[in-house]
């Protein structure tokens, strides 16, 4: 109970999600701040009282801190006049923290308005081979504030067999030998995989699951008949045997297990965990800290028999949190508003007996609706291997039209059903049939997005406004890296998956952008469907509260109106300058490791996230075809010790372009310089358009993103025009 405790208070004073920062205050300051503070008072102070009247104070506020005093507590309004001691209180208090808190909410848009804070392999504690999996993983993302996790489930026996996707390796040894050629580029992506490797266990991997897969992507580059002995399911999902490549029938079933469904990355030696356990964590954790709906993606390995138990004790566990199988498709996604305290199911969608496979797989996976993984995303599988294996696909279907088969998809009904307003569906392009179904989730890893961006750019923005989309990391990121959020979000991806379990510029990013927030952030105008919005019948935003019945109820309407080309409805960008001073900092953390202030020799560096060249969204590129873009960074001088005086150092940044402000990003680092890597010991990331000017102290996080009482002293310069 003890440890539990400490994990709860932890997570939620931990970053990541958005759930540090609010309301922070300075403690106590040193006499380096002090005598800094002292000066900028008396400056102001009148020369007979030796105060602020309540003119100066009003000027400070307006002029000096860009703001009003009706943004101020009533407790710092209270005298009429400021002594020092009434200065200070200001300056310690949350007003001053240099993020501004985040605007109220409106959750009445539909969901596909909305970035959503997301984690990646969810059940993770390290890296994506060899680390443990762990339901306190659920309970720490969701505590810091996540409301998208991923779940990645498999049989509950002790094989490592992938029983939706390809037979076991005892199966392999048992079919007739086929003679196989495996392309170049195949060969490349494997070796490229197996260099990632960390070389502690690359001797162990060949002799357990990762072997087989490998084995698995080879025989995906043959160009003849299949050689897989793949299980298949009836309507009722039960499961059916199937004619082998020589046309013997296999006798081979697979037997039902009596243990429960397990939670690990499949093809790795990453521990596992059950099934039960993440959905319990989920269930006690998900509405502690916010009410905001939860998305959960399954991603599914199991046989038809372990899908009917995943069906089941979704159903005991989270009952009371789930959505109630609507009467009929919707035509518009809910809002959030509407969805508070609910657990929304992504799960591989299945189309209904009656709907033809080629309609519910569209035409690029010949037909069929099942996608090469297991729910058309993070499914192990590389571009180039899945690639291939469309192609080799394709290439049977062309030369033989007329034994095109219709396959039953490996998800069972009872199980796609849970997904109401989240099916996940293979991508293939965004012009499928499914593309225009509004509940569908097309889920692409990093690579893949960029290269349907550098393709369908516009095509690609225009979708997301009004469906949803899921970007994860790249699976070479075998150290749980992840990527840049940014470059996804200002594509308008509602979900950017990442691994929480590592501190990087990603994770960092990701708490610039949902603090506070409760992890759902109104797009920009410009990245949502002006078109459609949820309107309560008496003209009024729709913000049900949690017992409002579920799914669409009759006291909502959808609204349409003519579609806008106006500037009101494009996407803005403005040209930035920004200065920062950095004037002195308390109580900086040592960097993980280090013991000893005296070796500590830290500088502040200051990095601007805009967008790069070739984000620009919506409108065509400059006449030259070139956006100027890119990282803007510049750093103090290195001082030594925890509590340094940076003497006002100046950081300037002039003409930054392509800024949007609820997408642009300023980052604070705190690293140590000594040779090689200059070690990092805290870090601070705050949006532009919630970074305050004037004199504010910025909060420090140190390097594992647990608040601590660091701060430095700077004042902010900024200003925005559009160009």
């Amino acid at each position: 109970m003890a440890n539990e405790e400490s994990l709860s208070a932890k997570a939620t004073h931990q970053a990541g999600g958005g759930l540090s920062g609010e309301k922070r205050r300075v403690k106590t300051l040193n006499s380096v701040l002090i005598s800094y503070l002292q000066t900028i008072y008396n400056a102001r102070a009148d020369k007979v009282k030796k105060s602020w009247l309540s003119d100066t104070r009003e000027a400070f506020i307006t002029h000096a801190q860009g703001e009003s005093e009706a943004d101020l507590a009533e407790e710092l309004l209270q005298k009429t006049d400021w002594d020092f001691n009434g200065f200070l209180q200001y300056m310690t208090s949350p007003a001053t923290n240099i993020a501004a808190p985040p605007q109220v909410q409106d959750f009445s848009w539909p969901l596909s308005n909305y970035f959503i804070s997301s984690s990646h392999n969810t059940y993770l504690t390290g890296n994506q081979l060899s680390s443990d999996s762990s339901a306190d993983a659920y309970k720490n993302v969701l505590l810091r504030g996540c409301r998208c996790i991923e779940v990645d489930v498999w049989d509950g026996d002790d094989s490592d067999s992938d029983t939706s996707d390809s037979s076991s390796s005892d199966d392999e040894e048992r079919k007739p030998k086929v003679k196989r050629t495996t392309t170049t580029k195949a060969k490349d992506k494997i070796k490229k995989v197996k260099g990632k490797i960390p070389s502690s266990v690359t001797g162990r991997l060949d002799k357990i699951s990762l072997g087989k897969k490998k084995k698995l992507m080879d025989k995906k580059m043959i160009g003849t008949a299949s050689t897989t002995d793949e299980t298949t399911t009836t309507a009722t999902g039960g499961p059916i045997e199937k004619t082998d490549s020589v046309g013997s029938f296999s006798s081979l079933k697979k037997v039902a297990s009596t243990k429960e469904p397990r939670v690990l990355h499949g093809y790795t030696l990453t521990k596992d965990i059950l099934f039960r356990d993440v959905c319990e964590a989920v269930r006690d954790y998900a509405f502690v800290v916010s009410d905001l709906p939860v998305v959960v993606s399954l991603e599914v390995h199991c046989c038809a028999q372990q899908q009917e138990a995943m069906v089941s004790i979704m159903e005991e566990v989270w009952e009371g949190l789930l959505l109630p199988e609507p009467k009929e498709d919707t035509t518009t996604l809910p809002s959030p508003g509407e969805l508070r305290g609910k657990i929304l199911v992504k799960v591989k969608y299945a189309p209904p007996d009656n709907i033809l496979s080629e309609v519910a797989g569209g035409s690029g996976n010949g037909g069929s609706a099942t996608p090469p993984g297991p729910d058309g995303a993070d499914s192990g599988e590389e571009p180039a291997v899945a690639a291939a294996d469309a192609a080799t696909t394709t290439k049977t279907t062309t030369t033989t039209p007329a034994k095109k088969k219709k396959h039953a998809s490996k998800i069972i009904q009872t199980l796609s059903k849970f997904g109401i307003y989240t099916r996940g569906v293979s991508f293939k392009s965004l012009m499928q049939p499914e593309a225009s179904m509004p509940t569908h989730v097309f889920s692409l890893s990093e690579n893949d997005v960029i290269e349907v961006h550098e393709k369908s750019r516009k095509e690609l923005f225009m979708h997301n406004k009004r469906y949803l989309m899921r970007a994860y990391p790249s699976g070479l990121r075998i150290r749980s890296s992840n990527l840049d959020p940014a470059v996804f979000w200002r594509k308008g991806i509602q979900i950017v998956a990442l691994n929480w379990q590592n501190w990087d510029e990603g994770m960092m990013l990701n708490e610039g952008m949902f603090a506070g927030t409760g992890g759902y952030v109104l797009k920009p105008a410009g990245y949502r469907y002006e078109e459609e919005r949820r309107v309560i019948t008496d003209g009024s935003s729709s913000s049900l509260p949690s017992s409002s019945p579920l799914p669409l109820t009759t006291t909502t309407t959808t609204t349409t109106t003519a579609p806008s080309t106006n500037q009101s409805n494009a996407v803005q960008h403005y040209t930035m300058d920004l200065t920062i001073e950095v004037i002195a900092a308390q109580n900086l953390p040592l960097p993980p490791g280090d013991t000893n202030p005296a070796s500590f020799h830290p500088y502040v560096k200051v990095e601007i996230h805009v967008e790069e060249a070739g984000e620009r969204h919506g409108t065509d590129l400059p006449a030259d075809g070139k956006e100027k873009g890119g990282e803007y960074k510049a750093k103090t001088k290195s001082l030594k010790g925890c509590d340094p005086d940076y003497k006002r150092q100046k950081l300037s940044f002039a003409g930054i372009p392509g800024v949007v402000p609820e997408l642009s990003f300023v980052r604070f680092l705190v690293r140590d310089d000594e040779l090689g890597r200059d070690t990092l010991a805290a870090w601070a990331c705050v949006r532009v358009d919630r970074l305050r000017q004037g004199y504010r102290f910025v909060h420090l996080l140190d390097a594992g993103g647990v608040e601590t009482s660091a701060v430095v002293l700077v004042k902010v310069g900024k200003g925005l025009r559009l160009g």
